[in-house]
């Protein structure tokens, strides 16, 4: 129970910086300025915490997944969705990127085989996930295919999953300050490439020295990325894959719920039903898998 719980601060956590991320672009930050400056920040503290720091896993083939991990759920998981958002709606980002415990589902199922599919789990996940799209379009359907975005969307989407499938793996043999520091050390390295393309020219560094920038830089980074990370995959030996990847659907239900109270918005009925089949959902996926 210990775990869940955990899990579930989380992901209200992960819930809740869509407000800060942007709030930040909205300063005039870029993207890439955003996770470049959560990744180091991240970096920091888990270096602070390391002591002696390994810098490499015990075979190059583990070290070759680090450096996956941090492509994986760095990089490519928040560049894709982001950039998602300069193509397509913010209803399909949304809905897209929580296929996640779907993809995690069928991966673990279908592709590597390691326990059977039971009704219970698939019937869950369905309707968390249908809740999911109640909250999202709150009684309003407005679904806009743009092959683009959202491939990007999908993309992200198997990004967490083949992160959260990575760090699996890896948790057998490395403990979790160890795979997370990989991940954001690998992380910085993908990124510095796309920030040099993307927002290097236009960083204005003054603007960090605005209290309500760096608040939100330390949030998006101590709180959000190392402390998160770090209870992620501290639960992810612990709980069962598809247990923990079913709490991702909770993710965009936390962003709209902070949403509406930070821009002061009601939530509706129409919300809080959506709400209620994704807890639903997520207790009958949970309730016969092994832990």
């Amino acid at each position: 129970m210990a775990f869940h719980i955990l899990v579930l601060l989380v992901v209200i956590v992960w819930g809740t910086t869509f407000v800060s991320s942007k709030s930040l672009l909205l300063a005039g930050l870029g993207p890439s300025d955003i996770l470049l400056c959560r990744f180091i920040l991240a970096y920091g503290c888990i270096c602070l915490c390391s002591r002696p720091i390994r810098l490499f896993a015990d075979t190059l083939k583990d070290e070759a997944l680090c450096l996956s991990g941090g492509l994986m759920g760095g990089t490519l998981y928040f560049v894709t969705e982001n950039t998602a958002l300069e193509y397509t709606l913010v209803s399909n980002v949304a809905l897209i990127c929580s296929t996640t415990p779907l993809l995690t589902m069928l991966i673990q199922y279908l592709v590597l085989k390691k326990s059977k599919l039971s009704r219970s789990v698939f019937a869950g996940s369905i309707t968390a996930f249908s809740g999911v799209g109640i909250v999202i379009f709150n009684g309003r359907f407005v679904f806009d295919l743009n092959p683009t975005g959202d491939l990007l969307c999908l993309a992200s989407a198997l990004s967490w999953t083949l992160y959260t499938l990575i760090s699996k793996e890896l948790s057998n043999r490395y403990s979790p300050l160890f795979i997370i520091r990989k991940t954001f050390f690998y992380g910085i390295v993908t990124l510095v490439p796309i920030w040099l393309y993307q927002d290097a020219q236009a960083f204005d560094i003054s603007i960090l020295r605005l209290p309500n920038i760096w608040m939100q830089l330390l949030f998006l980074g101590i709180i959000a990325s190392f402390a998160c990370f770090m209870l992620w995959n501290i639960c992810l030996r612990k709980l069962n894959t598809i247990v923990l990847s079913n709490y991702i659907y909770l993710v965009p239900v936390v962003s709209i719920l902070t949403s509406e109270l930070f821009l002061g918005e009601e939530a509706n009925l129409i919300t809080l039903a959506g709400t209620v089949l994704v807890i639903a959902g997520m207790y009958l996926a949970n309730k016969r898998t092994d832990k």
